[in-house]
């Protein structure tokens, strides 16, 4: 489910009252793959409740270019919803997200294996909030921009 970003804060509150935990993650989620769906299954397994927090067209094209996102934004939140493994989805224009991060402050933070605690650029977030944070492998040769080079060369 689409949460306005100025519905988080009572959502969030809603859920820890209850006694719950919370995992985020976050990304662009252009072309939804297999990758995308063992990552974000990985990143449930670690709360009650997942939320992604999704990069905006504004912010997809900031980051990656003109010529992305391939799917827009509405899109790709709908489908994000649409995974059982997603409970709510919320979208930011930055090119971080990490005052939504703030905001939010979630009992766990994924990110992928890329990553490292010292490259992390939330890192000093999560430390201030003491978000747990776990990392998750990439399932090998899935992403985004091979799916989209294999269809130039076709």
């Amino acid at each position: 489910m689409l949460v306005k970003r100025d519905d988080i804060r009572a959502l969030i509150d809603a859920i820890h009252h209850a006694g719950k935990t919370v995992v985020c993650t976050n990304g662009c989620f252009d072309i939804l793959h297999v990758g995308h769906v063992r990552y974000l299954e990985k990143t449930k397994s670690f709360a009650d409740f997942c939320i992604v927090l999704l990069n905006s067209d504004k912010s997809v094209r900031s980051i990656k270019g003109p010529s992305r996102p391939i799917n827009n934004e509405n899109d790709r939140a709908e489908i994000l919803s649409a995974l059982r493994c997603v409970d709510y989805v919320v979208m930011f224009d930055e090119d971080s997200p990490r005052n939504l991060l703030d905001e939010i402050k979630p009992d766990v933070y994924t990110k992928g294996g890329d990553y490292t605690i010292e490259t992390l650029p939330e890192a000093d977030i999560m430390r201030k909030n003491n978000t747990r944070v776990e990392f998750i492998s990439f399932v090998e040769g899935k992403s985004t921009t091979n799916i989209i080079e294999k269809m130039k060369n076709n």
